[in-house]
């Protein structure tokens, strides 16, 4: 069974290389206006508790470096016992940059989806959307006031992802709906794919993204602003009591950060006429083409 536990884990001060060799002497001095997030997903292979530090084998993180295995910094060296060899986690490398390249790499947001000790019982477990899954008739509240729900657009090919509005982090929502802009562009330029599609953006911050702010952030987005009438694309969210359970069909992990922010992973999924799951990508580093090829894979 996959599984997810949410640990905080603040950012550290420590710097080592990419090579994955400890850091010595003084940390230089960092332009924090530098620093930039990564979504990277790897296997535990040890921790080191010494040093506040846990191994990870870890899958190439996109416009940082190839994948290897190496240690990272970790603030709390409480949130080590929580870790265990075997255990497949997700997390965010932050990494500030200066002339000489990326610098003080550490973890936060760590979310383990595997866990390797079969005797821990997580509170909640967490579904891994894959090709085939059926998806749930989940209900939504979209930008015009509407009640919506995912069973009312059988017979078109959906994508999905999640955002909220007051995302603070260039790469994670923003470059999400900014994707999804370019996707829908594309699709208007074929007038018969684009009758038979529909972008659906999810917030999972329903107090916050109420319609009114929906309709402001998807006509942004559309760049038609008051005039967008969200024919193609619709931006909702669900209720406050269904929000838990679409986050764990669709391996979301959300959890509160500082000043009203929100920590969490990304999904993206394409659903083919059936209701049933064609592709998810569970990071950024997927692309408009990317998607658009599943699209038309599906349609046809």
């Amino acid at each position: 069974m996959r599984v997810r536990v949410l640990l905080l884990v603040g950012i550290a001060a420590v710097t080592f290389g990419i090579s994955g060799c400890h850091g010595t002497g003084n940390a230089p001095a960092i332009n924090k206006a530098a620093s930039q997030s990564y979504p990277m997903r790897g296997v535990v292979v040890g921790t080191d508790p010494a040093n506040g530090e846990v191994i990870l084998k870890h899958d190439a993180i996109s416009g940082l470096m190839p994948a290897m295995t190496m240690p990272y910094h970790l603030e709390d060296p409480s949130a080590l016992s929580e870790l265990h060899p075997g255990d497949l986690i997700t997390a965010t490398l932050l990494a500030d940059h200066d002339a000489a390249g990326p610098i003080n790499l550490r973890l936060k947001n760590i979310v383990v989806i595997a866990q390797a000790r079969p005797d821990y019982k997580p509170a909640v477990s967490y579904h891994v959307p894959a090709k085939g899954d059926e998806v749930p008739n989940f209900k939504l509240l979209n930008q015009s006031n509407h009640a919506i729900d995912l069973k009312q657009f059988r017979g078109k090919v959906v994508v999905m992802t999640f955002i909220y509005t007051r995302c603070p982090l260039a790469d994670f929502c923003p470059r999400m709906s900014r994707n999804f802009a370019e996707i829908d562009k594309a699709l208007q330029s074929n007038p018969a794919l684009y009758k038979n599609t529909h972008l659906l953006s999810v917030s999972f911050d329903p107090t916050y993204d109420t319609p009114k702010v929906l309709r402001s952030y998807g006509g942004a987005y559309t760049g038609n602003f008051t005039n967008e009438t969200f024919q193609h694309w619709d931006f909702a969210a669900p209720s406050v009591a269904d929000l838990p359970s679409m986050e764990q069909f669709f391996d979301v992990g959300v959890t509160p950060g500082e000043n009203g922010t929100l920590q969490h992973s990304l999904s993206t999924v394409v659903i083919g006429k059936d209701g049933k799951i064609i592709a998810f990508y569970p990071t950024n580093d997927w692309t408009p083409a990317q998607v658009l090829a599943d699209v038309h894979s599906a349609a046809s």
